[in-house]
């Protein structure tokens, strides 16, 4: 089933590994897996505008089917291969608007952590104004508090509940990234918790960025935060 199936990939990158995690929850191992280099422009080749005229990773195809948004193919492949892997979509209503809430609030973290990472990346330090840098990190603070308490209130230990599902899947990238950027686990010790409760998971050891296997230490953008 997976041999039909291409996913164009950068290492690094939180939305890329989701649907890798994904895939490998759902038993589709064996697929075509193709990773490109951001350093090297490769997100911008020919192969890629094919699939996402956007010019961006993941691109995701299933036989003629194209589903380039992260969360779109996690949801995809759990609608698709509903009986096979792991079940990742709860059937009680309350854990599915819990699954629901975290996944899409996901995208508020990713967003507010991008702010601080590639401004601090892509601005030059003399011309980086120091009022753009206080928001960014203000709001990437408050944001990593309220997750904070999503984690302490519970139901836990996963994010929708008692069992692993698509909003871990989506999520768990996301706190690893800001963990690899030099985020300190001391002061978010819920997030900590979290985040090495979940990293040993066999889908997410399996896919974890063959960069970050090189560099386990990251960049420490996130340590004063």
């Amino acid at each position: 089933m997976a041999k039909d199936m291409t996913l164009l990939w950068g290492s690094g990158s939180p939305p890329c590994w989701k649907i890798q995690i994904a895939l490998e929850e759902k038993d589709l191992q064996g697929y075509n897996s193709v990773m490109l280099s951001f350093q090297k422009m490769e997100h911008k080749s020919q192969q890629v505008l094919d699939m996402n005229p956007r010019g961006q990773l993941p691109s995701f195809k299933h036989g003629d089917r194209i589903i380039n948004e992260s969360i779109g193919a996690c949801c995809y492949l759990e609608n698709e291969f509903k009986s096979q892997g792991t079940k990742l979509l709860p059937d009680c209503g309350a854990a599915q608007a819990r699954l629901y809430q975290r996944m899409f609030e996901g995208q508020t973290m990713l967003q507010k952590l991008a702010d601080v990472l590639y401004y601090t990346w892509k601005v030059p330090e003399g011309e980086r104004h120091d009022s753009a840098v206080k928001r960014n990190r203000e709001a990437l603070t408050a944001e990593l508090q309220l997750w904070e308490g999503y984690l302490q209130k519970g139901p836990g230990p996963f994010l929708a509940g008692k069992d692993f599902t698509l909003a871990d899947v989506t999520v768990f990238p996301n706190v690893a990234y800001l963990f690899h950027n030099g985020l300190c686990e001391k002061r978010y010790p819920n997030l900590a918790a979290y985040y090495n409760s979940l990293k040993n998971r066999p889908s997410i050891k399996t896919t974890w960025p063959p960069t970050w296997l090189e560099n386990p230490q990251g960049q420490d953008v996130l340590k004063g935060i």
